[in-house]
């Protein structure tokens, strides 16, 4: 295979400090007496998006990289069709939290109104405020079948960076990372959040803006497999996603049905196919 020729990874391209803050807390052991100590935490705030003007949704969510979560989201809710769409993204930060001002073309007014939400959304549910289970699942075409085969040592490189490549999580234990990967298992960009929701859709709105050929690499999450885990990334077109955790039943159902190999339980040493693993390398190393 050849070796990928892509530019060393960069952990972040913008500041992270704002993703995570300093507090005092008091460290009791079992037998002993407390310390008073400083201990970094990751910072979850509201942030708001507004799409011409018109309230939509408040996420929870980690204050980096709020351009992609805007793309990513917009276009993972069904808002956009392209990041092309997104004219412009101006942030308003004052003591109660983030507001996003998307701009976005005309022709998308009418997804906007039908996907729109009444209710707050949380870091662990990216369904909350949906009226009816018709608005649960988005109408998708099923992605196109990898380029190649995909192999199990790329997905185990995969793996491995990951766990090195988030910064936040690092020092606040408190974030979920989605990353991207080429065909190698090499990781190109991470991006992190308190929501791992939120953090796939900073990955995509980022993989987005930059044209990313999606069907030459696979995303991997830190999180669990859920079923809007599954049905973002094949909203990108991607055709895998490895996750660390356990999947879902709904997530398999809708993987199966989308043609996208879903990899969960991404361990050191095993990882388990799910979903078409007919699109993974035959391997003695693997086995179905």
């Amino acid at each position: 295979m050849t070796q990928s020729t892509a530019a060393p990874f960069i952990a972040a391209d913008t500041a992270l400090s704002a993703g995570q803050s300093t507090r005092t807390v008091w460290r009791q052991k079992r037998h002993g007496l407390s310390v008073a100590e400083d201990d970094q935490l990751a910072t979850e705030v509201p942030i708001a998006l507004q799409y011409n003007g018109i309230s939509h949704a408040v996420l929870l969510a980690t204050p980096t990289f709020l351009e992609d979560l805007a793309i990513g989201f917009s276009f993972t809710e069904g808002i956009i069709r392209s990041a092309n769409d997104i004219y412009d993204v101006v942030i308003d930060q004052d003591e109660r939290g983030y507001v996003l001002n998307i701009e976005i073309a005309s022709a998308c007014l009418n997804q906007l109104k039908q996907r729109r939400r009444q209710l707050a959304g949380r870091t662990g549910c990216g369904l909350c405020g949906l009226e009816s289970l018709n608005e649960v699942r988005r109408d998708l075409a099923p992605v196109a079948p990898p380029v190649q085969p995909y192999s199990a040592t790329a997905i185990f490189n995969a793996l491995d960076q990951l766990r090195h490549r988030q910064p936040l999580h690092q020092v606040t234990g408190a974030t979920h990372a989605a990353g991207w990967a080429d065909l190698n298992g090499v990781i190109q960009v991470v991006r992190e959040d308190v929501g791992r929701h939120n953090a796939l859709d900073k990955l995509i709105g980022h993989l987005l803006t930059h044209n990313t050929a999606v069907e030459k690499g696979l995303v991997v999450v830190s999180s669990r497999a859920s079923f809007e885990m599954v049905q973002k990334t094949a909203a990108l077109g991607a055709s895998v996603l490895v996750a660390v955790s356990a999947p879902t039943t709904y997530a398999i159902q809708v993987a199966d049905e989308l043609g996208l190999l879903l990899v969960a339980f991404g361990r050191e040493k095993q990882f388990s196919a799910y979903s078409h693993p007919e699109f993974l390398q035959a391997s003695t190393d693997y086995a179905c």
